[in-house]
């Protein structure tokens, strides 16, 4: 069973996923990253692979990408990295990055090292649904690996429903129109489009990202949906002081212990 199946039958509610970007702050933090993120309690990983003109990213993770491609991170050294990474991690694995990167090392061989390292999905936000469907969604199957889409306040309720017809693991909801950054609450419209999707009885389990950044947010994005997804926050927080272990499991608990 796929990893993200599982961890969604196992657990109920209050899901949470942690993004960061390979590579950063220093080329040889992800494995260590991943491994500090399991050990405070982290659910599920989204590893970001940088990429040159992250268009769904703020500012944040944009300059993110940007030194860990300076850094000398690319999707192979990523795969280098993470190729031992079932030996110490156990929690699903999402990779997590746009299509140009991928159509250049070949779709096929991408999803088959990620099926030979253990990853276990794949968020591409700029990877068309009907391309998906009809050229890449078979190899998908094939590897193990689930693609997981994003909806947002604008997405139709036949595209919903498309979208749930053809995904497996989770559905990812934008809580906005905006690129990935912090935000301070939940407003009336967010609650109003979490309440609208939720009452169309999608089979697939939603996950709440974009904005959440604290453990309030977190709190509130959980009554709406399995669990909620942060990314920019931490990606912030993994530039402060201290070692590696100390931001994440500072970080990490405030989320947990306070919301």
């Amino acid at each position: 069973m796929n990893r993200i199946n599982k961890l969604f039958q196992e657990k109920k509610e209050r899901i949470l996923s942690v993004y960061f970007t390979a590579g950063y702050p220093n080329l040889d933090d992800t494995v260590p990253t991943i491994q500090a993120l399991q050990k405070n309690g982290v659910d599920l990983v989204e590893i970001g692979m940088p990429f040159s003109d992250p268009v769904a990213d703020g500012p944040v993770i944009q300059y993110s990408s940007l030194v860990s491609l300076q850094n000398g991170m690319s999707i192979r050294k990523l795969f280098e990295q993470l190729k031992d990474i079932r030996q110490t991690v156990d929690i699903p694995l999402i990779l997590m990055g746009y299509i140009n990167p991928i159509l250049q090392y070949g779709v096929e061989a991408f999803c088959r090292k990620c099926n030979e390292i253990g990853i276990d999905g794949l968020i591409i936000p700029d990877l068309p649904l009907n391309v998906y469907e009809e050229e890449f969604k078979a190899v998908f199957e094939a590897n193990n690996l689930h693609n997981i889409f994003l909806i947002t306040p604008q997405t139709s309720e036949g595209r919903l429903q498309l979208i749930d017809s053809i995904s497996s693991g989770f559905i990812y909801m934008v809580s906005g129109n905006s690129t990935t950054g912090a935000k301070s609450s939940v407003s009336d419209f967010q609650k109003s489009y979490f309440e609208r999707v939720n009452s169309l009885g999608l089979k697939n389990p939603r996950m709440i990202g974009f904005g959440i950044s604290n453990a309030e947010t977190f709190g509130n994005a959980c009554k709406y949906a399995r669990g909620a997804i942060i990314g920019s926050a931490f990606v912030k927080a993994m530039e402060g002081s201290g070692t590696l272990e100390q931001k994440v499991s500072g970080f990490i608990n405030a989320i947990v212990i306070q919301s």
